[in-house]
């Protein structure tokens, strides 16, 4: 469901996009406010760097997000009328985002473009809020941030330049703060004197609004992610997801929760808990120490299978991956780390050629430094895969592990 500033001047509660949104519009002679901008025409292919476009979307990034579409005429800043666009080829859309993100200092992600209409065809791309403002582009040597200033577009002034970038600074500072708490609560409580804890949270970027889904929708998310997991994953590896109670999802404080189904002393070793939170954040826990080496002999809590990392981090990646689709949301500020407070340093097994546990190579680690980075959960499936290796490769590296097991390597179309 979106709500774009167009069902916001129309009074309506959120919805699709439609053609019959555009109509209603026209009919109203709906005007161009700071995010919603009329264009008659799309702008040429060629040389579209050059064009107003990246203005465009600076700007809009810059004031908050917008819609900007084209294929409406307008005078007095009015819609009047349609204006078929022409078809919007697949070269053309993609030379569109690529502008965004090659013309545009820090880049504009996660356009979203539509096609609307058949007779009078019309383009609708909206621009997602931001919070690495200012957006600036440039013109050979000099340099400037647009801004919309109601229906126009102006360029800020040194003030509000020095401004926007206090203001990413501190949601920065914000972000890391939420993701820190996020992270002390997940670990709270875990036996980390006794065994090592994969502790995995992440935070939209981009706060929305709390969605508050039902259980349903939450079970279908946890669904969704036990199937993505695979996809870029074997299940050469202890995976959080077999188990955790994802069909049965339990209400907590403004989140749903899978909680472990290893409740006994047989199976404790495999103990997981996985949660969705209503503002989109994702939180994992999952033991990592003292998993079983044989029928009846089992890992010191301080040693840890490599690929016990790697299945952990899928499993949290994919969780990320469908809230995001479910909740509407697209970059993810995540922490990872494992957390062992034993006398022992922590030791990394990875296997040899044969699948056995091979210690050789591994170097001892009196601490895991948390791994921060950002995901962008709206990417395409083999980007997505790439930001999901990267990720695993960075925790399992600690150790003085080269290679993944369970997570395979995106290879390259030309390879």
């Amino acid at each position: 469901m979106n709500f774009t500033p167009l069902h916001r001047v129309l009074g309506l509660p959120p919805g699709p996009l439609t053609d019959e949104l555009l109509d209603a519009a026209v009919e109203h002679g709906v005007t161009e406010t700071d995010d919603l901008d009329w264009k008659s025409e799309l702008p040429p292919t060629k040389n579209l760097a050059q064009t107003d476009v990246p203005k465009d979307i600076a700007a809009m990034a810059n004031t908050g997000g917008g819609m900007i579409v084209y294929g409406i005429e307008e005078q007095n800043k009015a819609a009047t009328g349609r204006k078929d666009t022409g078809e919007l080829t697949e070269i053309h859309e993609r030379t569109y985002r690529s502008v965004a993100v090659t013309a545009i200092s820090p880049p504009v992600f996660g356009l979203e473009i539509h096609r609307l209409g058949n007779e009078s065809r019309a383009v609708a791309v909206v621009v997602p809020a931001s919070v690495d403002g200012p957006h600036l582009i440039y013109r050979g040597e000099y340099f400037g941030a647009p801004i919309r200033n109601d229906a126009d577009t102006a360029w800020m002034k040194e003030r509000q330049i020095e401004a926007t970038y206090r203001a990413r600074f501190d949601e920065r500072r914000r972000a890391s703060e939420a993701l820190d708490s996020l992270f002390a609560e997940t670990i709270e409580g875990r036996d980390t004197d006794q065994r090592a804890w994969l502790v995995a949270v992440a935070h939209p970027r981009i706060p929305g609004v709390l969605a508050r889904p039902t259980r349903d929708e939450a079970r279908e998310i946890f669904k969704h992610a036990s199937t993505i997991t695979l996809t870029y994953s074997t299940r050469n590896g202890i995976h959080p997801f077999e188990n955790v109670e994802h069909y049965n999802p339990r209400p907590g404080l403004r989140r749903w929760t899978a909680p472990s189904t290893a409740v006994n002393d047989s199976s404790n070793w495999r103990e997981a808990w996985m949660s969705v939170h209503h503002d989109g954040s994702v939180t994992v826990a999952a033991a990592l120490g003292g998993h079983r080496q044989s029928m009846d002999g089992y890992f010191e809590g301080w040693q840890i299978e490599g690929r016990g990392i790697e299945c952990a981090i899928a499993d949290f990646t994919a969780l990320i991956r469908a809230t995001a689709a479910a909740l509407h949301h697209e970059e993810y500020d995540v922490r990872v780390g494992v957390e062992y407070t034993g006398e022992e340093p922590m030791s990394i097994l990875t296997i040899d050629n044969a699948g056995l546990t091979y210690d050789g190579v591994s170097t001892p680690l009196r601490s895991f430094t948390s791994v921060r980075s950002t995901l962008n959960a709206a990417a395409p499936d083999s980007d997505f895969h790439r930001q999901v290796y990267e990720l695993a490769e960075d925790c399992v590296n600690q150790g003085g592990i080269t290679h993944l097991h369970a997570i395979e390597p995106l290879t390259d179309p030309g390879d």
